[in-house]
């Protein structure tokens, strides 16, 4: 049976610096907002800002930092961008160049973080409202899709819409999306409900990134807007570097998720 992590964020962050946690972070510290990452040299910076307020669904943004500065002062002051994440994707020209533990090595000065709300925040309130949460069930990583649904460009960045799916039981799908709805700076309710043909997905069972997790009888699946979007948008626009989180592997801020969704009720 799924137990939430309890652990503070910080604590957890202190986990991850010094390696003694490498897995996906859905269900760590319940009650905080976990976010997206992605890095982006200054002169690129401007049009991603633009690409999030284009595309507030997949990237909901929740803090941008000064160039060269790993330090998010407002989501987590004293936490390290380039050391707090288990995993991180770096790409170059589109192409992923290699996954690493920390970006220590690969870090430069002319680097701007952009924070994005990740959906891994209300899977606990989902869970807490009755609605199975079936990757935390089964300790997988959350399934994800890309679709045939576009992003609203922003100079070189477009691409696909990247989508979470989770399989809900009929009858609680109207929970699931006032539960989620809650959560607009973490992708908010579902962009999408059954029939995953129509948005472009052939084979469930075949995610594009995390893990494929089973279906029951009686179940529909549901999709919600994924900040793993980015990586797909740098597949497609190939910008000439770009960091990212490993899919399911994410910053977890001091940011309590009642502050966040009350400050947007």
């Amino acid at each position: 049976m799924f137990v939430p992590s309890k652990a503070h964020p910080k604590e957890m962050r202190e986990k991850i610096r010094t390696g003694e946690w490498q897995d996906p972070t859905a269900g760590c510290s319940d009650g905080y907002v976990q976010a997206n990452l992605v890095v982006l040299p200054k002169a690129l910076a401007y049009d991603f800002l633009l690409f999030c307020h284009r595309n507030p669904k997949p990237c909901p943004l929740l803090e941008v930092t000064d160039p060269g500065d790993a330090e998010p002062k407002t989501a987590a002051p004293s936490a390290d961008l380039r050391t707090d994440i288990p995993r991180y994707r770096v790409y170059r020209g589109g192409k992923l160049e290699q996954e690493v533990t920390d970006l220590l090595q690969v870090w430069r000065t002319d680097l701007v973080g952009f924070l994005l709300g990740c959906s891994f925040t209300f899977d606990v309130a989902l869970h807490r409202a009755g609605v199975p949460v079936r990757h935390l069930e089964e300790g997988k990583n959350v399934s994800m899709y890309m679709t045939n649904q576009s992003c609203h460009p922003a100079g070189d960045f477009t691409g696909p819409l990247v989508v979470s799916m989770r399989p809900i039981p009929a009858h609680l799908v109207p929970r699931a999306v006032e539960v989620t709805a809650r959560f607009p700076l973490s992708h908010g309710a579902p962009v999408h409900v059954g029939e995953p043909e129509t948005i472009g997905i052939a084979d469930l069972g075949r995610p594009h990134f995390g893990d494929a997790v089973s279906i029951r009888s009686g179940e529909i699946p549901v999709f919600w807007a994924c900040g793993v979007t980015p990586q797909a948008v740098a597949m497609h626009a190939k910008p000439e570097f770009m960091i990212t989180h490993a899919p399911g592997h994410m910053f977890i801020t001091d940011l309590p998720e009642e502050e966040l969704t009350h400050s947007l009720a």
